[in-house]
């Protein structure tokens, strides 16, 4: 039986020209293609070439060479130091970094700032999708709830930790049961924290309450110093143990205002070896230079226990 009723019997040229055509798809498709060598990938986050800018064929293959190459740290390289706000103190890029986030965490040489691995390998053309910017307002507003809930606490002078924080307790604790408090009275907050959060990033755990305090903590010594200026000023000092046994040092400053009060104002604590008069003024040393506080400036020093003044 014929099947040439049903079907058109093609030419030879036809034959040829689809031979051709065929053979010039697969060449075209072959060129999209490259040789992917990780020793030629540029190592430098900040002069590397936009993914989105490889061949979507080949961008699968430069992501896993980046990844077994690894990230950028160079931790040998002498970081430039600069200066932040009005501390005097010069800052510069911290090496130890790289062994807290030894997978992604990059640092560019030519641009002088550090990068994201991840963030390189897979971010989109033009910024970011709607997920994550959706992901990104739903920490911001996460973050702000538990700062706010941190304030609140160090205002009033209130511990953050409960005896059981379990789910189950009745009472977690200050921290955990204002947030809960914000959750329960604001629609917002509930649908970004606790359970609707995920569950690396709720921002709850005692490390982070800890992270928000000495954050806290620094802002506000830095505006008792802005308001200090160059004025002269006074320390009165005490020594004491804390829980783990260890000796420390309060520090207290105490100087006149634009407005000509009396401010007193807790500057810090420093941990000391002894109270010997030698560790005690290298201790008041150190916490100076940290706050960039000239002790030349320094009209009166006031201690409690005449005994710890004794000599080394």
């Amino acid at each position: 039986m014929s099947l040439d009723k049903y079907f058109k019997r093609k030419s030879l040229e036809d034959e040829e020209s689809i031979k051709a055509s065929s053979h010039v798809t697969q060449s075209s498709s072959k060129k999209s293609h490259i040789e992917i060598n990780s020793d030629t990938l540029l190592a430098d986050p900040g002069l590397r070439r936009p993914i989105y800018e490889y061949h979507i064929n080949d961008r699968d293959a430069i992501r896993r060479a980046y990844l077994q190459k690894g990230p950028c740290q160079p931790s040998h390289y002498d970081f430039p130091q600069k200066q932040f706000g009005n501390i005097s103190t010069l800052r510069c890029f911290n090496p130890a970094w790289f062994g807290a986030y030894p997978t992604w965490l990059e640092y560019s040489i030519a641009k002088d700032a550090a990068f994201c691995l991840y963030c390189y390998l897979f971010k989109l053309k033009g910024g970011v999708d709607s997920f994550t910017v959706k992901s990104q307002s739903d920490y911001r507003t996460r973050l702000n709830a538990s700062i706010e809930c941190a304030r609140f606490l160090l205002h009033q002078g209130l511990p953050f930790r409960g005896h059981d924080e379990c789910e189950c307790s009745s009472n977690q604790g200050n921290y955990l049961e204002l947030l809960h408090f914000l959750s329960r009275n604001n629609e917002a907050i509930k649908r970004v924290t606790f359970s609707e959060a995920p569950k690396h990033n709720k921002l709850t755990s005692p490390d982070i309450q800890k992270d928000i305090t000495q954050a806290a903590a620094e802002e506000i010594t830095n505006v008792i110093i802005k308001d200090l200026g160059e004025s002269l000023f006074s320390i009165l000092i005490d020594e004491s143990r804390d829980i783990s046994i260890k000796e420390q040092m309060a520090v207290v400053i105490r100087y006149v205002d634009n407005n000509g009060h009396i401010i007193e104002r807790f500057l810090g604590i420093q941990h000391v070896s002894d109270t010997t008069a030698s560790s005690l003024k290298a201790a008041i040393e150190a916490l100076f230079s940290k706050h960039g506080l000239s002790i030349s400036r320094l009209r009166g020093q006031g201690y409690d226990g005449a005994s710890n003044m004794r000599e080394a």
